[in-house]
């Protein structure tokens, strides 16, 4: 199944636009429109793509 946006997939750093004190989140998994995300101050979050276009911060430290 293909991710809602190219730049998503595993590892991707990212924010949410709105959240802003979620802070800083990695991408757990994605399914379609779907995003996994772990969130530094809020934990797992489930984001709906085509409700939240998540920012793009970075990619994975690990790498």
């Amino acid at each position: 199944m293909e991710s809602w946006d190219p730049f998503l997939e595993p590892g991707v750093l990212v924010r949410h636009p709105t959240e802003i004190d979620w802070g800083l989140g990695q991408v757990q998994s994605v399914a379609g429109r779907k995003v996994t995300v772990n969130f530094e101050n809020a934990g797992k979050q489930t984001i709906d793509m085509s409700v939240v276009n998540l920012v793009f911060a970075g990619d994975d430290p690990r790498g």
